[in-house]
């Protein structure tokens, strides 16, 4: 991988992370250049970066995945590196591969890290080898009988995993021995279809697990740190919703041994650039379940009690500047939450297309908006729903949440639907204020009469 310094990044994406890219460039004194669909024509990261290039019509398949379109826009703006952000193309090894084969620097892990952690069967072998701690589990599975063989060996529940997938999509969970084949071609064919590539393993299902992630840093000095862990147990359907730093009962010595797994597992690749190893915290032992090679959505809640600009680190990084003392020049204050406000119903999630009537952000102290929408932005269809992000910074969880709750309450966004009132009646029930939740929280506890109450009164 090549490690010069560059002068001019090309941000292969959209949104407000593609924003916030533009904004560490320009703190930086780098120059920018945006890439947009004809949808995304007026668009805040075509505004505010240096330069901009249309890459094709709405659909993403046609701009925001389509290699060529944004090499050519990279090679006839003169970008000399290009940042893909996260989403899109930033896991793709061949669009690494091709960035760098052209010349440019790709401001991310090399291409044979996207594929070695990209490959979840790989990616567990590896991690084994590191002495990372994995959950029982089986090699590509063959056939509907060896998928039954497998689970009959690790011991039941399981759950089926796509070798190459994400985002909850190809996993399903099996409870009786007699429904894992059928349940296995039903997951393959699921895969195949998500992602080309219908390879599934089995791994022993956690009942009611946390979902504790750690951001690390790598140089090309063979230098690794870790900046703390998140805690990401909100979800719907495997996708976060909201997200704190630090893990508030993560007990400090299990703490210590988790950041320094996530450190092996970084070196054990010879990882370079920032990056997020996911474990499933089940009581007091902990296992590894995939590694994220890419800047992630949450990152900000890290960046808000450590001080460190994660993606400005992550450019430095693709320069060849060593990180140096970056772990002792951070010393961790307080916690931070974060919010994601996607166009959705609040009960029901059906996504709301449209345009923005009206529009108002809170502020204040220790209150931080990521977005890239304003009055009179139409929310297209063709994209992901997420709208901004509210992150809070508190001197303890308790006064994060109370911060959070004031936070929400002066959020105001009309035209569309949004999930505001899901956060707000979410940031007020008793266990999620007490810290006591787990991955299956909303599939228990979600009260959807009580999330239309609270929809109805902020109307």
């Amino acid at each position: 991988m090549s490690t010069h310094p560059f002068r001019k990044v090309l941000v292969a994406n959209r949104g407000e992370i593609a924003l916030r890219v533009i904004r560490a460039c320009h703190e930086m004194g780098l120059k920018t250049v945006a890439v947009y669909s004809t949808v995304d024509e007026h668009a805040l990261h075509v505004r505010f970066a240096d330069e901009a290039v249309c890459i094709g019509p709405g659909p993403a398949p046609a701009s925001y995945l389509n290699i060529p379109n944004i090499i050519a826009a990279a090679e006839v703006s003169g970008a000399d590196a290009v940042h893909p952000g996260y989403g899109f193309l930033s896991e793709r090894a061949d669009f690494a591969d091709v960035v760098e084969r052209c010349g440019m620097t790709f401001v991310g892990p090399k291409p044979e890290h996207m594929q070695t952690m990209g490959d979840k069967v790989q990616a567990r072998e590896t991690m084994i080898a590191a002495k990372v701690p994995v959950l029982p589990g089986s090699q590509v599975i063959q056939s509907a009988e060896h998928a039954r063989q497998e689970a009959e060996r690790i011991g039941l529940p399981v759950i089926l995993k796509a070798s190459a997938g994400g985002g909850g999509r190809g996993m399903k969970i099996v409870r009786e021995l007699g429904a894992v084949g059928k349940t296995w071609e039903m997951a393959s064919a699921e895969a195949e279809a998500a992602f080309g590539c219908g390879d599934m393993y089995v791994e022993r299902y956690v009942e009611r697990p946390r979902h504790v992630e750690v951001q690390i840093a790598a140089d090309s000095h063979g230098n690794v740190i870790d900046l703390l862990e998140r805690e990401c147990s909100i979800q719907r359907r495997h996708q976060k919703l909201v997200e704190e730093a630090p893990c508030a009962t993560l007990p400090a010595a299990v703490r210590k041994e988790m950041l320094e797994a996530a450190v092996r597992a970084a070196q054990a690749i010879d990882y370079r650039s920032v990056g997020t190893v996911e474990f499933l915290l089940d009581g007091d032992k902990f296992y590894f379940m995939e590694m994220n090679t890419r800047v992630q959505v949450e990152h900000c809640v890290t960046e808000m009690i450590t001080g460190v600009d994660i993606v400005q680190e992550q450019l430095r990084i693709a320069t060849g500047e060593p990180l140096g003392d970056l772990q002792r020049r951070f010393e961790p204050k307080g916690h931070s939450i974060e919010c994601r406000i996607n166009a959705e119903h609040p009960s029901t999630f059906a996504p709301s297309p449209g345009t923005i009537t009206a529009l108002h952000f809170p502020g204040g102290t220790g209150v931080r908006i990521d977005s890239h929408v304003y009055q009179g932005y139409t929310v297209s269809p063709y994209y992901d729903s997420m709208l901004a992000k509210i992150i809070v910074h508190g001197a303890t969880r308790d006064h994060a949440v109370r911060r959070m709750q004031r936070a929400l309450d002066e959020c105001v966004i009309e035209g569309i639907s949004t999930n505001v009132a899901f956060h707000s009646w979410l940031f007020e029930h008793p266990d999620f204020v007490r810290g006591e939740y787990d991955t299956h929280f909303l599939e228990q506890e979600m009260d959807r009469e009580a999330i239309e109450a609270r929809l109805a009164e902020r109307a």
